[in-house]
């Protein structure tokens, strides 16, 4: 594909792992297990053909209503994936934490911390991975934030535009979602990047579960997004 025509900045909604280990009669955490690999393998693939901004929605401020087993096993794959990140300094990608990291262990916190703090200079593909996010409580904490200023006098609310609210969000810096891909059937955000994706393109894929997910189905949506009329609002 020609490079031109390739999106900045992609957005996956990584869906359907529990339902992949239901389907082979395997607990919920064997799906996530998958799904971290496939994670992986997505990561590699959007860095090696020239996507430079990557966010993966990977644990929302919803999953903490799941049952507390799901949530540990998702959190150890967490911690697995920060523990293991100094091995991969090779790939070149910076990676960046977004939501309320508040939530998470000092240990977790810590391995956070470093993790971005290592890859802080690489040049490669930017990666956002979104966990205990939500797009409702990134604006809430937003709005905050610039309250705040605006009552120490670092802000007025007059000087408020758009371009002011992007800078209080997670993704300041980074420029809007183009695309967001989401397998497993569901044809909703779920709450992910909501400011973010006001003009952004949707690929749902209603045949495929995120453990079985591969570089043929990134194909597959870049060559949807490249055939869209993207005007903008305009003519």
């Amino acid at each position: 594909m020609d490079k031109s025509c390739l999106p900045k900045h992609i957005g996956i909604i990584m869906d359907g792992n529990g339902r992949w280990a239901k389907l082979r009669g395997l607990p919920r955490q064997a799906g996530h297990k998958i799904g971290a690999k496939t994670f992986r393998k997505v990561v590699h693939y959007c860095n090696q053909i020239g996507i430079r901004y990557l966010t993966v929605y990977a644990f929302s401020t919803e999953n903490w209503k799941r049952p507390q087993e799901e949530v540990r096993a998702i959190i150890e794959l967490l911690r697995e994936y920060l523990v293991d990140a100094p091995n991969h300094k090779d790939e070149n990608v910076q990676v960046q934490f977004i939501g309320d990291l508040s939530s998470f262990d000092d240990d977790i916190l810590k391995l956070i911390a470093d993790c971005e703090a290592e890859s802080s200079s690489f040049t490669g593909m930017h990666l956002n991975i979104a966990i205990n996010y939500g797009g409702r409580d990134e604006l809430v904490h937003a709005f905050q934030e610039m309250n705040r200023d605006i009552q120490n006098g670092k802000l007025s609310a007059e000087s408020v535009t758009e371009d002011t609210v992007r800078d209080y969000l997670y993704t300041k810096g980074q420029p809007d979602v183009d695309l967001i891909i989401r397998p497993s059937g569901e044809y909703r955000l779920s709450n992910f990047l909501i400011w973010q994706s006001a003009y952004a393109e949707y690929v749902f894929m209603d045949r495929i579960l995120w453990p079985d997910f591969n570089e043929s189905y990134i194909d597959k949506a870049l060559e949807e997004y490249a055939s869209r009329n993207r005007r903008f609002g305009g003519v």
